[in-house]
């Protein structure tokens, strides 16, 4: 008795095809052919006829969107490309095209927000893409790693420490300074922060850690009064009583880092992946502008 044959149905085989077709006529999608309508000044020259592989309603279907789609079909499939695949792949293509034009006819670009909303992101996509494929050279890099120092420079970073008198809503604040104010009469005689912070202090529900924290990162921990008193602080130097939420403080100064921008060399990368993404920014800021002159807006 034969075993089963292994091979695929032809049924299967078509069915498959079938499936792969569909997913690449879909690859282009509406967003392409409608960004392509809507931005007529990125195409205004015709293109020649020999870069035209069919025309729908005097709407070109290009000859290197359909290459495209033949090579990205090719590689995902197992079967060899034929004439008749060929064919149906340009007919997925103009039918895409005419259900494209009848969409905008019926004015989905107008009250659909799904569509509105991808017909935005790939314009955008491809106005900043445009700018960011220029490729900008050392000199005008390091121009930019000086021009823009501030955004360059590493923050210095500050270690501190906190003693925490905490007021209850039923308790009386006078007792409270009388303690804050023995305290800081421990410290003039020259006790520990850490020793006069066991004796007087309260419990804290999240300790300062006792390391370098840049300045947004401790501000996490005693808030933006506090963060102002610290950094106007000199190190080893203690605060006045800081008030916050769960009562009073007092903060030491106990380390501080100055700032640093790092030498153009140490981080190149990101000085030309900075310069990049503000000239993408900038591409977009200026088309905008342009579409805004050009356009007729009127506001009631």
């Amino acid at each position: 008795m034969k075993a089963p044959s292994q091979e695929p149905s032809e049924g299967s085989s078509k069915s498959r095809t079938a499936s792969l077709l569909l997913g690449a006529g879909s690859a282009l999608g509406l967003m392409a052919a409608a960004v392509g309508l809507l931005m007529p000044s990125l195409s205004s020259k015709p293109a020649p006829s020999e870069s035209i592989v069919a025309m729908v309603n005097g709407d070109a279907i290009l000859r290197g969107e359909y290459e495209r789609l033949l090579a990205s079909f090719e590689q995902d499939s197992k079967n060899p490309m034929t004439d008749e695949i060929r064919t149906h792949i340009l007919d997925r293509m103009i039918e895409e095209e005419l259900l494209v034009q009848r969409a905008l006819d019926l004015g989905l670009a107008q009250v659909d927000r799904r569509v509105r909303a991808n017909l935005t992101s790939s314009l955008i996509d491809s106005v900043v893409s445009t700018a960011e494929d220029q490729d900008p050279d050392q000199d005008e890099l390091r121009d930019f790693h000086r021009d823009q120092a501030d955004f360059f420079t590493r923050p210095g970073r500050l270690r501190v420490a906190q003693i925490l008198f905490r007021i209850d809503a039923d308790q009386d604040e006078v007792s409270v300074y009388h303690r804050i104010e023995a305290a800081q009469a421990a410290l003039k005689e020259g006790k520990s922060f850490s020793e006069v912070n066991r004796e007087y202090g309260d419990s804290q529900i999240s300790p300062v850690p006792d390391v370098l924290l840049p300045a947004l990162k401790l501000r996490e921990y005693v808030g933006p009064t506090a963060l102002q008193t610290v950094l106007s602080l000199r190190p080893s130097e203690v605060s006045q009583p800081v008030r916050s939420g769960s009562g009073l403080s007092l903060f030491k100064l106990q380390e501080a880092t100055p700032s640093v921008l790092p030498a153009f060399e140490d981080i190149e990368p990101q000085v030309r992946r900075e310069w990049v993404r503000r000239a993408g920014d900038q591409a977009l800021r200026e088309y905008l502008d342009q579409l805004r002159d050009d356009g007729d807006v009127r506001i009631f």
